[in-house]
């Protein structure tokens, strides 16, 4: 039976088409080896798990590797240190008997009565000292028990032992202890505590930096299709396909091997620039954990809410700044990148269509189906994308024309997409493109069927800006090498002049101008 694309749990390189990362994982190995403490946290479904367990793989033959996990432990184990130390021994005795250790370790830990965690330390230097190889803890889904401050002091207590090792020898406590799990530890403590005297006072401040870049790259992705069409001899072009897929996915790991799975398993195997997109859409329109996760952060935290919208929805121009908490949230959940330049935006165009879908919906309830398309936009199964832009002019007209001018010029962009939103739905997408943001515009692609449409967006500033933003969508047409496109301008000035959608020629390209 063949390997197949992996998208729950950990991946194992005998069951699953996987990207193999030699490179990345060195840098793991050195810091194990040089005995460093480091937290793994990187967003849902980015592959920390199946990094714990290749470290278990991969060097098991130097190292005792024990890979614990809090997820789903009893509430009771987090009420006193003693019944913390009583749960942490049962793991210990449980995992050492499954990897088959000498049974005077496995006593060791059957046997042992810590009523608090300074006993506890001395049964893990009684352990550590007796193992023929240096230990190597793996934690894994530690966010999903740190919310109790007994967690955050056994974490104090391992920062101890660890700084103490140099001095009673190495090999008094673990050789290396790895956390993974979404939030780092400083932000575990932001959870916990509101008071500013705890906000940075981290438990975990030994811990080395772990700078390793865990997207998957179009010569990753390559890779990783290269061994499956050696199996199933697609004859797709597979550099084109990987380049595709990290377009839409900016290689996140999860957002990578859907596509893959999606392409493989649902859409007959479709592997050309169209099946990804078709790809791209199956998995945005379905439900998952990851797209649920999303969402709910925004609803967990206003200010990350406020901020993704002016990036989502107002095309707002941000640096990035690692110091700013909003930011670091963003960045901790891979809802933001930011490139050679720090510039900020949402981290890939999937993630972009789903909360640009999140903040429509919110828009269409709140304007009751005021902008519901009521006219067929599409001729001949071609998207008549003049049409659109002239519906969506004399609706706003009609419907808006009471409201301020602040009003407009923070919703217009967010009443355009909940406008073609329902109209191109299940058959067109739409995505900003990152790279082309500047201050106060945006550039839509909607593709419908065989068509791509390159609009621009933008906020009237007066005839030098509008030349200006004529230019630069010319310019961007020839990037794209297309001859024509499409300028929304909003005018919210009190001197509006009334001005007809009409088609001008630009730097010999064809603009369909609309100013609303």
């Amino acid at each position: 039976m063949r390997k197949k694309f992996n998208i729950t749990g950990s991946c194992n390189p005998e069951r699953h088409y996987m990207v193999d990362t030699p490179a990345r994982f060195a840098i793991v190995e050195q810091l194990i080896d040089g005995g460093e403490y480091f937290t793994i946290n990187r967003a849902r479904q980015y592959g920390k798990t199946t990094t714990l367990q290749m470290i278990w793989r991969k060097m098991s033959d130097r190292y005792l590797v024990i890979p614990l996990s809090f997820e789903g432990a009893a509430d009771e184990m987090f009420e006193s240190h003693a019944a913390f130390a009583k749960m942490f021994a049962e793991k210990m005795a449980y995992w050492l008997e499954l990897l088959k250790q000498d049974e005077a370790l496995v006593n060791l830990w059957k046997n042992a009565e810590s009523s608090n965690l300074d006993e506890l330390s001395k049964v893990i230097s009684q352990f550590t000292s007796s193992c023929p190889n240096p230990v190597v803890l793996t934690i894994d889904e530690v966010d999903k028990s740190s919310d109790n401050q007994l967690f955050l002091s056994f974490l104090g207590m391992l920062r101890n032992m660890y700084i103490q090792r140099d001095v009673i020898g190495r090999n008094s406590t673990f050789h290396s202890v790895i956390l993974a799990g979404v939030y780092d530890v400083k932000n575990l403590k932001l959870k916990l505590r509101a008071d500013e005297e705890h906000k940075y006072n981290s438990p975990w401040n030994i811990a080395a930096d772990f700078n390793v870049d865990m997207t998957f790259h179009p010569d990753e992705i390559a890779q990783m299709l290269g061994d499956y069409e050696r199996d199933v001899h697609t004859g797709m072009d597979i550099q084109a396909v990987s380049e595709e897929i990290y377009r839409y996915t900016s290689g996140y790991p999860f957002l990578v091997s859907k596509l893959c799975k999606v392409i493989d398993e649902e859409l007959h195997q479709d592997w050309t620039k169209k099946g990804v997109q078709d790809a791209a859409k199956v998995t945005i329109f379905n439900k998952n954990t990851l797209f649920t996760s999303l969402t709910k952060n925004l609803e967990t935290y206003p200010e990350l809410k406020r901020f993704v919208y002016s990036l989502s929805i107002l095309g707002d121009t941000v640096t990035y700044d690692p110091y700013n908490p909003v930011m670091d949230f963003a960045t901790m959940f891979s809802i933001i990148k930011y490139d050679a330049n720090r510039k900020v935006s949402i981290h890939n165009i999937i993630f972009e269509e789903v909360l640009n879908n999140y903040f429509i919906a919110e828009q269409n309830i709140a304007d009751m189906g005021k902008l519901r398309p009521m006219y067929d936009y599409v001729k001949g199964n071609r998207l008549d994308m003049e049409f659109v832009l002239q519906r969506f002019r004399d609706l706003l007209r009609e419907e808006y024309r009471k409201e301020d001018g602040k009003f407009l010029e923070q919703q217009g962009r967010l009443l355009f997409l909940s406008f073609l939103k329902p109209i191109i739905n299940g058959t067109g997408f739409y995505y900003v493109e990152p790279q082309t943001r500047d201050n106060r515009r945006m550039d839509l692609i909607v593709t419908y069927g065989s068509d791509e449409f390159i609009l621009e967006l933008k906020i009237w500033h007066g005839d030098k800006y509008e030349q200006n933003g004529r230019d630069q969508l010319s310019d961007y047409l020839n990037l794209r090498g297309k001859d024509q496109g499409y300028l929304l301008t909003f005018d919210f000035s009190k001197n509006k002049v009334e001005k007809e959608p009409d088609w001008i020629k630009v730097n010999g390209k064809r603009i369909y101008e609309v100013v609303v």
